[in-house]
C-alpha cells in the first residue's frame, strides 16, 4: 500500500473525528506567536499560509477542498508559530486536536503506519515546493505549481499566487499570456 492510500485512510479517520468549524473570509486559525495545538481539514473554501517578512507578507501554502493544513514546526515540537493560517474566503475545517491525533495514531500499528506515510507526502511536498522556489524560470515555476495544482486560478486570487511563486502580480500576469 502506497504513502497516499495510507495517508487517504487516516484522512479518512480524522475527518470523521474532527470538528466542523466555518471561517468568514479573513479569518484566522493562526496567527504568528501562537503555537499549533491542531490539524485542519479543509471540507470547502481556501486557505492561505503566510507569514510577515520586514518587506511583505509571503505565500507560503494554500489549503483548499482535500487539503490538510498547518504550521507543522509549531505543532510537533510546541514552539510559536512563524506563520499565520488565514481563510482567503468563507471556509469550512474540521479541527482534529493534537491530543486526538496522538491517540488515533498510537492507537494502531497500522494507524502509526497510517501517519508515517502522511508526514513522508508533506515532506515530500515541502521538497518539491523548495524547488520551485530554486527553479530560476519564473514561467517554469508555474508550470510546475499549475502541474501539481491544476485548479489553482479557480481556487486561489492572483496576488497570492504570484507571491508564492515569488513573483509579482504583473510578472505572474506576463508569464500567463506568454
Amino acid at each position: 500500500m502506497g504513502a497516499e492510500t495510507f495517508a487517504t485512510k487516516l484522512v479518512d479517520t480524522l475527518v470523521q473525528a474532527g470538528v466542523s468549524h466555518t471561517l468568514a473570509k479573513g479569518s484566522y486559525l493562526l496567527k504568528e506567536g501562537e503555537i499549533e495545538k491542531n490539524v485542519y481539514y479543509v471540507e470547502s473554501g481556501a486557505i492561505r499560509v503566510f507569514l510577515l517578512s520586514e518587506y511583505e507578507e509571503l505565500t507560503i501554502r494554500f489549503g483548499y477542498e482535500g487539503s490538510i493544513i498547518n504550521s507543522l514546526a509549531s505543532f510537533i515540537k510546541g514552539t510559536p508559530s512563524e506563520f499565520y493560517i488565514e481563510a482567503m474566503r468563507k471556509t469550512n475545517v474540521r479541527v482534529i486536536s493534537k491530543e486526538l491525533l496522538q491517540d488515533l495514531i498510537y492507537s494502531s500499528p497500522d494507524n502509526l503506519k497510517q501517519y508515517t506515510a502522511l508526514l513522508e507526502l508533506i515532506v515530500t511536498q515541502q521538497i518539491e515546493r523548495e524547488i520551485d522556489l530554486l527553479t530560476v524560470s519564473p514561467s517554469e515555476r508555474l508550470k510546475r505549481v499549475l502541474q501539481r495544482s491544476p485548479n489553482l486560478y479557480q481556487q486561489v486570487p492572483l496576488k497570492y499566487i504570484a507571491s508564492y511563486l515569488r513573483m509579482t502580480p504583473e510578472t505572474l500576469s506576463r508569464v500567463r499570456n506568454s
